[in-house]
């Protein structure tokens, strides 16, 4: 298993070796020692999530107030989905900043967003299935959003299967702030609360 660290710090590729046969293929999607010897501090699992989304569909990016915010390790067993996660973190060197990984079930790599972290996807194909273990579980009154259209992101146009991709997001992520309007509101989290935050899981 070999982790990556994305260009937003915090945030991990993951690829995973996958044995093949006549039979179809095995892989091990998460390991708690590598994913330590990666991040740090042991994932402690709360919540499981899943999401089944058509072509187009653009779901974020959302985030939730640290601490204890919501860290996230994704994956996707059916279909193609571009994974981003965005740096929303006030004060960080890389704030604004986004990276993006394809996550399908070619290569069935993982991505793992820790707190304090924006994170969004767009379906590249229908019925894409997307799996989300969950460091903490959902917070209604915690949850915060940011318009995925308003940050620059290079968003594909194209489907899987080479025709035009047309985005289709909920009422909720159309209507979420900018990320300047965000951070006026004082919904972002600071890069110090959020060291601080990371510090006591390694502790």
């Amino acid at each position: 298993m070999e982790f990556r660290e994305l260009n937003v710090p915090g945030a991990w590729e993951i690829t995973t070796k996958q044995h093949g046969d006549p039979r179809g293929v095995f892989l091990e999607v998460f390991k708690e020692q590598a994913f330590v010897d990666a991040v740090g501090h042991p994932f402690t699992l709360k919540q499981v999530n899943s999401s089944v989304s058509a072509a187009g569909v653009l779901r974020g990016v959302h985030f939730a107030q640290v601490p204890p915010s919501q860290a996230k390790y994704v994956s996707c067993p059916r279909g193609a989905v571009l994974d981003v996660v965005v740096d929303i973190r006030v004060g960080s060197p890389t704030f604004g900043q986004w990276d993006a990984v394809l996550l399908d079930d070619v290569d069935r790599r993982s991505i793992y967003i820790s707190e304090g972290l924006g994170h969004a996807f767009c379906s590249l194909e229908d019925d894409s299935t997307v799996v989300y273990l969950c460091s903490e579980p959902y917070a209604p009154g915690r949850e915060h959003g940011i318009n995925p259209l308003s940050l620059g992101i290079d968003w594909p146009t194209t489907a899987r299967d080479g025709s035009p991709l047309e985005l289709r997001l909920s009422e909720k992520d159309e209507a979420a702030p900018t990320l300047q309007e965000a951070q006026d509101a004082g919904l972002l989290p600071h890069i110090d609360e959020v060291r601080d935050f990371l510090a006591s899981l390694r502790a």
